[in-house]
C-alpha cells in the first residue's frame, strides 16, 4: 500500500503544483521518483512529527496543499494536539497519511501498533477518516481527499497486502463499495480486513448463507444511506476492523444507530480487545491472538444465525 501511495502522490503532484509532501524521516527511497520530479516540494521534517504537522498547517494557510506521511502512531497520537488545533480548528486542507496502521507493525510492539487512531481522529470536528482496503483504493482515496479540500486522515497498511479489486471501483469518500451482493448477512469491512471478510463469506456460503460484503472505506463521514438500507433488510450485520473495539468504525455505527433508532441488536462488532498486545509476532499471528481471523469470525456469525 505504501508503494501505491508513493506513486499516487507523485502523479497527483505532477498535475497540481500546489501539492507538497512532508515526511517524518521515513520513506526517503520510497519517494525518490517524487523528489526527482519535484525536489522543491518535498520536506523531510525529521523525527519531529508535531513540528511537521504545524509546518503543514502553515503551508496550507498560504494556499498550498500539504500531505504528511509517516508511521501511523507517530503521525496521529504523537501530534494529536497539533492536528486538533492547527489543522482541524481552522479547517485547513491537510491530508494526514499513516502507514503501517493497525497491527501491520505487530512485531515492533505497542509503540508502533495503532489500534486507537480511528477513534482519536474521528472525534475531531472537520476531520474525514478513510481506511482503504488495498492499493487500488489507496490511489482513489488520495485523489478524492485532494478534491475535498478539508482535513483528511488516510489509514494505510504497510506492504504486501492482497490486491482485492481487479478493476477500478466507483470510489467516493463517504460511500461504501459493495464487493458482492447477498441476502442473509451483511459484512462491513474496514480497511485491510477485506480479505478476511471475503474469507468469511466463502465459509458462510458453504453453509448456504448468502453474504453481502461492503468495503466501508470511510469511517467519517459514514455512508448513512447504506447503513439505513442494511438495518432495514438484514437480520445480521457484522463490522470487521483491525482497531480497538472501542472508538472505531463499529462504535461510529453504534452512535449513528442510537441517534436513528435502528435495531442495534442486529450489529456485531469485531475488533481488538481493550489491552496492549505484548507478545511478539507478525500481523497474522497478532490477528490470530485476538480472534480477527475468518475462521473465528465465521464461527461467531454462525452461532448468531442459529439463534435467530
Amino acid at each position: 500500500m505504501r508503494n501505491s501511495f508513493a506513486k499516487a502522490v507523485g502523479e497527483l503532484a505532477d498535475s497540481h503544483s500546489e501539492l507538497v509532501l512532508l515526511a517524518g524521516d521515513i520513506g526517503n527511497r520510497l519517494f525518490d521518483a517524487y523528489k526527482e520530479r519535484h525536489p522543491e516540494r518535498f520536506y523531510n521534517c525529521g523525527v519531529a512529527e508535531a513540528s511537521m504537522t504545524g509546518i503543514a498547517s502553515g503551508l496550507a494557510a498560504t494556499g498550498l496543499r500539504p500531505v504528511t506521511y509517516t508511521i501511523t502512531p507517530f503521525n496521529t497520537t504523537r501530534c494529536l494536539e497539533q492536528i486538533r488545533v492547527d489543522i482541524c480548528y481552522p479547517n485547513l486542507p491537510v491530508i494526514i497519511v499513516g502507514t503501517g496502521s493497525g497491527l501491520s507493525y505487530a512485531s515492533l510492539g505497542a509503540t508502533h501498533q495503532s489500534m486507537e487512531d480511528i477513534g482519536f481522529l474521528r472525534l475531531l470536528p472537520n476531520m474525514n477518516v478513510i481506511c482503504p482496503a488495498d492499493s487500488v483504493e489507496v490511489k482513489l482515496a488520495l485523489k478524492d481527499a485532494f478534491r475535498l479540500s478539508t482535513p483528511t486522515y488516510i489509514r494505510l497498511g504497510k506492504k504486501g497486502e492482497p490486491l482485492v479489486h481487479t478493476t477500478k471501483p466507483d470510489f467516493q469518500i463517504g460511500k461504501g463499495i459493495t464487493m458482492q451482493e447477498g441476502t442473509d448477512v451483511a459484512i462491513l469491512s474496514i480497511g485491510t480486513m477485506l480479505p478476511v471478510a471475503l474469507g468469511c463469506a466463502e465459509r458462510l456460503e458453504e453453509q448456504k448463507i448468502s453474504v453481502k460484503i461492503v468495503s466501508l472505506h470511510t469511517v467519517k463521514p459514514l455512508d448513512t444511506e447504506l447503513l439505513q438500507d442494511l438495518f432495514t433488510h438484514y437480520p445480521v450485520i457484522a463490522v470487521l476492523e483491525e482497531h480497538g473495539i472501542a472508538g472505531g468504525a463499529g462504535s461510529a455505527i453504534l452512535e449513528w444507530g442510537n441517534q436513528n433508532r435502528v435495531d442495534l441488536n442486529k450489529l456485531y462488532c469485531f475488533g481488538g480487545p481493550d489491552r496492549f498486545l505484548t507478545a511478539c509476532g507478525n500481523q497474522n499471528e497478532a490477528r490470530q491472538e485476538i480472534g480477527l481471523t475468518a475462521e473465528n469470525i465465521t464461527a461467531i456469525i454462525l452461532q448468531v444465525i442459529n439463534k435467530i
